[in-house]
């Protein structure tokens, strides 16, 4: 792949290190800077279940930018034409909810990729101005290879496909849910991100996404299963979220107060 001026995040995923990703629901733009700012490489503006806007979107990726991190930004369900739109506002990556089937996975890498892998339309100059790039042959030439494209895993259904998934061209990360997967495994009745049912599906998708060639995701609550699961092969990981962060950091200054 010819590395784009101004983009870090596939380059670090093919180079076989490890990404940790800050996450971010609270739609602030400056505290997803500041998670960039504060050391995460990465940091994940999350549209679907988040309080991102279009217009906080578009801050908040110029922020992250600023801050000196890739932006990734989780779509909202079946939205796949704002998977184009973040990656015209400067995105890195798109984070894409319920990757179910094949049809799925081909609908986001139409929105993705430019042709001949999808149909991307082309208006990316908000996505140069921010990486530096004034060469829109350049752009178009290598966009492919650096946008990444990550489709999450998280359904019966999706265990189901997921050899087919993870061979679909275009798609560059199987992302787990681990939540959201606890539920469909056990037929609604518990809701355990760590459950037997989920480690063993993890396994596989780690193993699908080896044998395709691709690489394995994965949502962690804390910076102690990230690392964790860093050792079973899997290279990116979500650690907690911005939400989390402010409550402990709230909780430790009150304890400390009371001590």
């Amino acid at each position: 792949m010819a590395p784009l001026p101004g983009f870090s995040l596939a380059r670090r995923l093919r180079a076989g290190e490890t990404v940790y990703t800050g996450w971010c629901p609270l739609g602030a733009p400056i505290v997803a800077e500041t998670l960039a700012r504060e050391g995460f490489n990465t940091v994940t503006i999350d549209q679907q279940h988040g309080l991102w806007d279009t217009a906080a979107t578009v801050t908040g990726i110029a922020a992250i930018r600023a801050g000196g991190a890739a932006p990734v930004v989780r779509i909202p369900l079946g939205a796949f034409a704002v998977a184009s739109r973040v990656l015209d506002m400067g995105a890195e990556g798109v984070i894409a909810p319920m990757i179910n089937t094949v049809a799925d996975a081909r609908a986001f890498v139409s929105a993705a990729k430019f042709p001949p892998l999808g149909e991307r339309s082309w208006g990316p100059q908000r996505a140069m101005a921010l990486a530096g790039i004034d060469d829109a042959k350049a752009y178009l030439r290598d966009a492919n290879d650096n946008v990444v494209t990550l489709a999450m895993i998280e359904t019966q259904t999706a265990m189901d496909n997921l050899d087919a998934i993870a061979g679909t061209p275009g798609i560059d990360v199987l992302f787990v849910g681990p939540s959201d997967l606890s539920i469909a495994l056990s037929n609604a009745t518990e809701l355990d991100p760590h459950s037997p049912k989920v480690e063993a599906a993890l396994d596989r998708i780690v193993a699908a996404a080896k044998k395709a060639g691709k690489i394995a995701g994965l949502y962690c609550a804390n910076a102690e299963r990230a690392k964790a699961c860093a050792k079973r092969g899997i290279g990116f990981l979500a650690v907690g979220s911005d939400l989390g962060f402010l409550r402990a950091g709230t909780t430790a200054q009150l304890k400390a107060l009371k001590d």
